[in-house]
Formats: structure tokens, sequence, C-alpha cells
């Protein structure tokens, strides 16, 4: 019998027709029996104030916290901003990374991300993992998804209709699910 992946993801985007959201929900439907990814929202996640924890954390930030300490992974679908990821994914990041809870502290990191452009967010996840980095998390290194071009790959509902993005998607999956086994 093989053992459950419960993977939780966030997107980096709040835009309700973002693509990197419709990329994090194929993700859901695209993994095997054995992996559960949960979505957590980021939208109410305030701004990040060292002022807003002095006693407990916003119960945003702490359901956040929890989901991500009792994953075996954790998954980060993020768009490109000038180079760079969203304000909205690094302020979550920062706040979670204040937790004494530590949840990103040996976890196992999967990045995908899809843009418009040629590039597919290459730029943005190189700076994510930098940033994740710096949390003692372990990214794995391949397989890459960074999906170019992606209005081509989804239909009007958001659904995605490229099966070579598809099939990446899948081997990311499947890749998380070992590496993070490996991680232990």
């Amino acid at each position: 019998m093989e053992d459950k992946n419960y993977f939780v993801a966030i997107s980096g985007s709040l835009r309700k027709g973002s693509f990197n959201t419709m990329t994090l929900k194929a993700a859901q439907s695209l993994a095997p029996p054995n992996i559960i990814i949960d979505h957590l929202p980021i939208a109410e996640v305030p701004l990040y104030n060292q002022d807003l924890y002095t006693e407990v954390f916003p119960e945003a930030v702490e359901r956040l916290v929890d989901a991500i300490k009792a994953a075996k992974a954790v998954i980060f679908v993020s768009p490109e901003y000038n180079f760079s990821i969203p304000g909205v994914l690094k302020n979550a990041i920062d706040f979670i990374s204040r937790s004494p809870k530590k949840p990103l502290n040996m976890k196992a990191v999967g990045i995908m991300g899809a843009s418009p452009g040629a590039l597919g967010t290459a730029r943005a996840q190189y700076h994510l993992r930098q940033v994740i980095g710096c949390l003692n998390a372990y990214v794995m290194n391949k397989p890459e998804v960074m999906i170019s071009q992606v209005s081509t790959k989804f239909d009007q509902a958001g659904n995605l209709t490229d099966e070579k993005t598809a099939g990446l998607i899948r081997t990311f999956l499947e890749s998380l699910a070992i590496f993070s086994k490996k991680l232990g």
C-alpha cells in the first residue's frame, strides 16, 4: 500500500482568473491517488508587521503555519512580477518565517509558475529559491515547471488543455513525493 502524501500549495496570485491558481488546481486534479494537495489561500494574510504578533499571530497566518507544519511538502505556484515574486507571496512567507513553529524548516518544497511570456517565471522562481533557502527549506531542483505562453495552455473555463504541460506537472508531483520521502 502506498503512503499518502499530504502536500499544501500556495498560489502567489490573488487574481480571480490567475493562471497560477489554475495551475495549482490542475496539479490537484492531476495528482496520483497517493498525493493529496490542499490549496492554502493567502488573501487574508495582513501586511507583515511585527506588532501584529506580539502575543498571537493573526488567525490567517496561524492556519498557514499549522497546515505547512502538517504537510510533507509545500508547493509554491507563483507568477513573475518585475523579475521577482509578487509582494503578496513574499509577505506571506515573511509572516510564516516568524512563527516559532518554524514550519518551513527542513521542509520539502516544489516550485511551479505560469506566465504569458517566453521565460515562464524563470527569474521569479530563482528568486523564490533564494528566499526559501534562507528558511532552511529544501527546494527540489528538478523537474522545473516554468509554463510559458500560458494563455494557450488553458481553456476559457480554466482547464489545462496542454498534455505536455499536464505530463510535466504529473512528473513534478511524483518527483516531489520521492524527494519529500527522502528527506523523511
